[in-house]
């Protein structure tokens, strides 16, 4: 697992060196064209029972809407409703997609991409690179709000405008005619190719979206550009995608149809897979041991990491000895093998493993462990941080988390070390995604559960979450020196003292540790026999352009 990323990143450097680029899916909306005409297609698929592939969602997606649907509720259907200028191909590598190809400048900061001519919407539409301007320009946008929007402060004035100090005028965005779009960067960024992959600039419709802003919002509105469109959506309970025979591409495709359940409990979804009514599933941690030996099982490497976040604005976790002493109590080791049981790996920092450094060393391996089970020391904080405030003993704490049976069994298991190790009684609350995520937003959790998917492939992608005031922070925390070394770590174009910036961001991040890492992520699913050619990249989404069902 070590080297896919090394991998990728060497084949980047050596697409750049050769002024071509790649990129992931991107999107738009769906067709206007006979919404009985599109479900027609389905119901004949769905009848004759040929190459329709049945998947679970576990929630109800986010927002179809690229930028707003920031998360893995969102982002795996509409990896495959939308393309960007380049995908991950099936070996995990960029390669041409809506872009047929690109040039780079010689100083690194332009990028001119030249779009297909037959790059359609699923309507008819050419897709042009006004359209790319238009979903850029929207996804900077304050007015927005947009919390992805920090992945294009990339852009020559991006985070400017996106801090109401500039204006889209600024912006390094520019369509040089109806089939090029050119992109200028505030710095030389070597990974700006792989950032480019997250749906987040996936391009709109612009002549869709201005005469229906809410255009993302129901399947016979939705308007792509992808391998599939939108037929179906039936909120809160399923939706369907059928294969989109206006995609460049359309010959590649195999999969008629998709469907896409929404149940969030593991068990129920086995057993849903058991009784043919799901063709992948993931496994029930009861069950692994049974399980994991299956000839049916995938496991594949994901850059992501799961944790919990204190909200420094909410008593008593203004005090980092009190934050210290809880995430010395949780025991990383115990969560993954008694009870994740999918042999992921604890994390110590957060960071995950996977991305090598130019020496060739593992940026984890290099940094260490930042934060070690040690139900001692732990007390002794506690002890001191309550002293410090006053306390004679602790405010109620609350942990949340979002709605699973996963969830809840890890929180369980922190909750009794908590109570075992420091004697703190904590109570368990969840919510609904949906809910939750917000809430999580708007800072209303005291101690909260979260995950990371890392948007593309480079470190700074983890460490940049928690600067001031990022929309991905959600703590509440912040820290000068912090933010400091990120900013350089950005602007920094020798590769060996960027990394250097980026090892010492993280060991201040867990000197003041506004977080708790729980584990690292890998991708763990049962595929029924005629089940062949998904593809989940490590960094990146789920491809279901070369999936088939026989």
């Amino acid at each position: 697992m070590k080297k896919w990323l090394s991998i990728l990143f060497v084949l980047m450097a050596a697409f750049v060196l050769a002024a071509c680029t790649a990129n992931e899916s991107a999107g738009d909306e769906e067709g206007q064209e006979d919404k009985t005409e599109t479900t027609d297609t389905g119901d004949e698929a769905e009848a004759s029972g040929d190459k329709v592939l049945r998947l679970n969602n576990g929630v109800e997606p986010t927002s179809f809407d690229p930028p707003e649907g920031f998360d893995a509720a969102s982002w795996q259907a509409l990896n495959n409703l939308m393309e960007g200028l380049t995908r991950l191909g099936q070996d995990h590598q960029p390669e041409a997609a809506t872009a047929e190809s690109w040039d780079i400048s010689d100083d690194g900061l332009e990028y001119t991409f030249h779009l297909r001519e037959d790059a359609k919407w699923s309507n008819g539409d050419d897709v042009t690179a006004g359209d790319f301007v238009y979903a850029w320009t929207r996804l900077l946008d304050p007015e927005s709000g947009f919390s992805s929007a920090f992945l294009g402060y990339f852009i020559e004035g991006g985070e400017a405008f996106n801090n109401g100090e500039g204006s889209a005028e600024d912006l390094g965005l520019e369509a040089v005619d109806e089939k090029t779009f050119k992109v200028t960067l505030a710095a030389p960024t070597g990974f700006f190719l792989n950032v480019i992959t997250n749906p987040a600039f996936f391009p709109v419709n612009q002549a869709v979206a201005e005469e229906n802003p809410e255009w993302f919002a129901e399947a016979d509105s939705f308007v792509g550009n992808g391998p599939f469109k939108l037929s179906e959506w039936n909120h809160d309970s399923d939706f369907t995608m059928v294969k989109n025979d206006q995609y460049w591409d359309a010959e590649t495709v195999k999969l008629e149809e998709v469907h896409w359940a929404m149940v969030n409990e593991t068990n129920t979804e086995y057993q849903m897979y058991e009784s043919g009514e799901l063709d992948t599933t993931e496994i029930p941690a009861d069950l692994a041991e049974d399980v994991l030996d299956s000839d049916n099982v995938v496991i594949d490497p994901q850059a992501g990491t799961q944790f919990y976040r204190f909200n420094v604005n909410e008593e008593p976790f203004q005090n980092k000895k009190i934050r210290q002493a809880l995430a010395m109590a949780v025991n990383q080791e115990e969560i993954v093998e008694y009870v994740t049981k999918m042999g992921e790996k604890p994390a110590k920092g957060f960071v995950s493993y996977g991305f090598e450094d130019p020496s060739g060393n593992d940026f984890r391996e290099t940094n260490g462990d930042l934060v070690a089970y040690n139900p001692e020391e732990a007390k002794q904080l506690l002890a001191e941080g309550m002293e410090e405030e006053g306390y004679d003993e602790l405010p109620p704490i609350t942990l949340t988390y979002n709605t699973s049976e996963d969830n809840k069994k890890i929180a369980e298991t922190v909750q009794q070390r908590f109570q075992q190790d420091l004697g703190i009684e904590i109570t368990l609350e969840n919510a609904e995604w949906n809910v939750f995520l917000q809430d999580q937003k708007d800072l209303k959790h005291q101690l909260s559960r979260s995950s990371f998917l890392a948007d593309y492939g480079d470190p700074i992608n983890f460490l940049e979450s928690f600067v001031t005031d990022s929309s991905m922070n959600r703590t509440g925390w912040s820290n000068e020196e912090y933010d400091d070394l990120i900013s350089q770590a950005k602007n920094e174009a020798d590769e060996e003292k960027r990394w250097e910036l980026m090892y010492e961001a993280e060991k201040v991040l867990f000197e003041e540790m506004p977080i708790i890492p729980v584990n690292f992520y890998n991708q763990v699913f049962l595929h029924k026999d005629e089940v062949s050619g998904i593809v989940r990249h490590p960094v990146g989404y789920m491809e279901l352009k070369w999936a088939d069902k026989n």
